[in-house]
């Protein structure tokens, strides 16, 4: 069976179309008007061999802010319809990841119970016209949409986009070690028998 979603969402402020496939090879097509975001969701399609495809427009001429937190949400949505009943996932992932000289750790957990846990430095508040505090507003809007407890530390690291890279590159490692299927796995991986 096929884990993809395709989701629109529109709003006054943001129009987003989305299609994902998890079980990809990295394959993807990203234009959302906000450049540095698009790098970071190509690295992340890339890294977590998903294929995504985000066409988006919103109102950047106020600030990027609507157009980055509702890609977060569509994302999130798309995941969580993508797993599907979560039968055979290994829902817990996991990553420490190496950029240059920075280094990001991330876990996250799919259990429908949504918690963001953001310990991330900022050494400069922008990289180029992103504001860096936008990268918390996404994975925000995307643990809430998902339903992920998501938690993203970055002990050390001096240059901002490559801490930002780390962290969606480690973002995606992790979550496609948890969405992927352990054949030993019967039904969902709970004792409580669903998630």
């Amino acid at each position: 069976m096929a884990r993809t979603a395709q989701l629109e969402r529109n709003t006054k402020e943001t129009q987003i179309k989305l299609s994902l496939n998890i079980d990809g090879r990295g394959d993807y097509s990203v234009s959302t008007t906000v450049p540095f975001l698009d790098h970071m969701l190509c690295l992340f399609a890339k890294h977590g061999l998903f294929d995504l495809t985000i066409e988006a427009t919103g109102d950047t001429q106020i600030d990027f802010h609507h157009t980055v937190e509702d890609v977060g949400i569509v994302l999130g949505d798309a995941f969580k319809q993508a797993v599907g009943d979560k039968k055979g996932i290994r829902r817990y992932g996991w990553t420490r990841l190496p950029m240059d000289e920075s280094l990001a750790d991330v876990a996250l957990d799919l259990c429908d119970r949504s918690r963001l846990v953001y310990n991330v430095a900022l050494p400069k508040s922008k990289v180029g016209e992103f504001d860096a505090e936008l990268a918390e507003d996404f994975f925000k809007a995307f643990a809430d949409r998902a339903g992920v407890t998501l938690h993203i530390h970055v002990p050390y690291g001096d240059n901002l986009h490559h801490i930002l890279e780390g962290v969606f590159k480690a973002f995606a490692k992790a979550l496609d070690q948890a969405t992927s299927i352990d054949e030993r796995v019967t039904g969902v991986p709970s004792t409580k028998g669903m998630l």
